[in-house]
């Protein structure tokens, strides 16, 4: 069990019935499973005194089971939202991603201790997995620009950088009040960051809740003098953080994420945070004097004191779990949230892109592109981004979007019409064409130098892979038969009228070249050559008979298992192949014919010439984390919703995958039977 689980399960010799007065315990379906989870039996009625009472904090309901719990002599459960929640603020109606279940108060109220206060001054807080795992969430919700409610925008204007950060709160807020403050400590707040600041911007950042219109804040165009403004936008916390020169709060929860970032805030309330030696306190708990690290006041308040839930497995989860459904479901919003335009897609693919990207507004579609009196982007398929398309996008000022299938696509062929669990959207190009730069290897461009959690994330994944066995396409696979003893080479087949042969190599572009290739460099070797899955089935050009290629391999491996046969040989010749890609993670040596985007950053063996852009060296890890973590999109075919590489890679391994509906099925059979007539059912 997680240390965030075991910290709350209740304990065998205390009560489990938990009576409850607020209708959001009954009716809110995930608190009640997480309460559940946790160990807790929901209960309308009167306790008794060896019975809990739950309450939510300290809101206006709370009252009712706190007198109930006088009454009776039961004890007081506090349960609150955890400190990364979810998209949108709780009156949204969207679910948390956790909670905090607190025995002792709560974390806000610095009136009294809680169990999180308990914890940061008496945990010892030397587990270096613990500590590393800590390291690695701070990491991560920096770097996805995660806050408690992650629908923020990345491309909001930003104020000039260089100036003092004050934070604003909603009045009547629990935490002010039990925080030891009022409005008169938001006066003295502003007075006091411009008195210690006289010559420079001081920007208030207002409430998300009040940008709403939900409730009002403390600050408003009254309280500014010439060198003072109220931000308002939807910026990331992060970003608004980055451009601070200091940062003064009161009890908000954007003060733990100043620390997070490395700021050292000035606070005029007493937070969770006040106290540990990470900020400039203005009134001090006396209860509270411990040093910690930043390192350690996040494993304390986002890995031990609360309860997580998965989201994916429906059921209580890790810290870990919560920040991979936000990091997911963020880049989703943030991506998606203008909605598009789907130009010239086939009828089939539909109904996936729109479970990629409808999700906050629905995608519409239209063929051929015509004025679409709409700013809404294009999405269009790669392999379909002609000329006309363009000129039309351009003519009417939108952005063309390609979009294309990811590297841990399925199981199964999108030629046999099975949907993607992975795909590409590019803006600068696609990942494929060397000729210009792609998101893909602009985002390889930018990781040259090792960052420790980064590259460990992305060598758990590749240990992941090797394990599980998994590639592009995952289909079942014949045994190999017996191969020939020596040094051994696997030559990969490819479809010829694939757009990475087309814009990918130069004088090498056939399989066949290909293998006379491969032979003239290596006449003792062994060479195995592997025709394509999609060119096997009959579906796609670049059949080689197997006559012909013996001319020039030794064996013919035909539904031979990819994995196994990159794990049987000693380097890899290819094209442009995405086994080149599955071999360089197996440690194998790979030579490219062509400059599929693996190619040119010092980890294979490059035939053609290397464009300029491209010559820099950097890590496997490096190359995967761009690949696989940072550029695709992912789509969990269980819960329906974005996800992460990891729950990919499960759903491939476990089988639980998209099928194929009745209509699907009937049309991959009858392309089978025209494949012959690919000309018709491609369209």
């Amino acid at each position: 069990m997680s240390d965030n689980t075991q910290e709350n399960k209740v304990a065998k010799d205390q009560p489990s019935r938990l009576f409850v007065f607020n209708g959001g315990f009954v009716t809110n379906r995930r608190l009640r499973a997480i309460v559940s989870g946790a160990g807790y039996q929901i209960k309308l009625g009167h306790p008794s005194a060896k019975d809990n009472v739950a309450v939510w904090g300290h809101s206006p309901t709370a009252h009712r089971g706190e007198a109930a719990a006088a009454k009776t002599k039961a004890g007081i459960i506090r349960i609150e939202d955890a400190f990364l929640r979810s998209l949108f603020p709780g009156r949204s109606g969207e679910p948390a991603l956790g909670i905090v279940i607190d025995k002792t108060g709560i974390y806000f109220d610095a009136t009294s201790p809680s169990d999180l206060e308990d914890l940061l001054k008496n945990h010892p807080f030397d587990d270096a997995v613990l500590l590393k795992r800590a390291r690695e969430g701070m990491y991560r919700m920096q770097a996805a620009h995660l806050s408690k409610y992650c629908a923020t925008s990345l491309t909001a204007p930003l104020p000039d950088a260089g100036y003092v950060l004050v934070v604003d709160q909603t009045k009547g807020d629990a935490s002010i009040r039990l925080g030891g403050a009022n409005s008169n400590h938001f006066k003295e707040m502003l007075f006091t960051a411009r008195e210690e600041n006289p010559y420079a911007r001081i920007v208030i950042k207002s409430h998300p809740e009040t940008n709403a219109g939900h409730r009002t804040g403390h600050f408003s165009e009254d309280d500014l003098d010439e060198n003072m403004e109220i931000y308002d936008g939807n910026a990331s916390p992060w970003s608004l953080m980055s451009g601070a020169l200091s940062i003064y709060c009161v009890t908000s929860g954007m003060g733990f994420e100043a620390i997070m970032a490395g700021h050292r805030p000035h606070l005029f309330g007493q937070p969770f945070y006040a106290g540990w030696g990470l900020s400039e306190d203005r009134f001090p708990v006396q209860r509270r004097n411990r040093n910690l690290t930043k390192v350690q006041l996040f494993a304390g308040a986002m890995l031990l004191y609360p309860t997580w839930w998965n989201p994916f497995e429906n059921q209580l989860g890790q810290f870990e779990d919560a920040l991979a459904w936000a990091e997911a479901n963020a880049r989703a919003w943030r991506e998606d949230n203008d909605g598009y335009t789907a130009c010239n897609m086939r009828l089939w693919k539909r109904a996936p892109l729109q479970s990629f990207f409808g999700k906050f507004k629905r995608l519409k579609f239209t063929t051929p592109l015509k004025d679409t009196r709409s700013s809404r982007p294009i999405l269009s398929w790669a392999g379909k981004t002609d000329d006309a398309l363009l000129e039309t996008a351009k003519a009417q000022k939108l952005r063309v979007l390609r979009v294309e299938d990811g590297f841990l696509r399925s199981r199964g062929l999108g030629a046999d019409l099975v949907p993607p669990m992975s795909l590409v959207v590019d803006k600068n190009g696609i990942y494929y064409d060397p000729s210009g730069p792609s998101d893909l290897e602009i985002l390889l461009k930018n990781n040259t130098q090792e960052h420790i959690h980064r590259d460990e994330r992305a060598r758990r994944l590749i240990d992941k892979l090797i394990a599980m066995r998994l590639s592009k396409y995952n289909l079942a696979a014949n045994p190999l038969p017996d191969l020939p003893v020596g040094h051994r080479i696997l030559v990969p087949g490819q479809v010829e009228d694939d757009a990475s042969i087309k814009l990918g190599t130069d004088t090498i572009s056939t399989n066949l070249d290909l293998l006379v290739a491969t032979r003239a460099a290596h006449p003792d070797a062994i060479i195995i050559y592997k025709p394509h899955p999609d060119v096997e089935a009959g579906l796609r050009q670049g059949k080689v008979s197997e006559e012909t290629a013996l001319l020039h391999a030794d064996i013919v491996v035909n539904k031979g298992d990819p994995i196994a046969l990159i794990d049987a040989v000693d380097e890899v010749w290819t094209m442009t192949s995405l086994l080149g890609f599955e071999a360089l993670l197996r440690g194998k040596t790979v030579t490219c014919m062509g400059m599929p985007f693996y190619a040119g950053w010092g980890l294979t063996r490059d035939k053609m010439t290397v464009p300029k852009r491209r010559l820099k060296h950097i890590s496997l890890e490096a190359l995967v984390h761009a690949t696989l973590i940072d550029y695709p999109r992912y789509f969990d075919p269980k819960t329906k919703q974005a996800c992460s590489v990891e729950i990919v890679v499960d759903r491939l391994a476990s089988g639980e995958t998209h099928h194929r509906g009745i209509a699907n099925r009937l049309l991959a059979k009858a392309q089978g039977a025209l494949a012959s007539y690919s000309w018709i059912w491609r369209r």
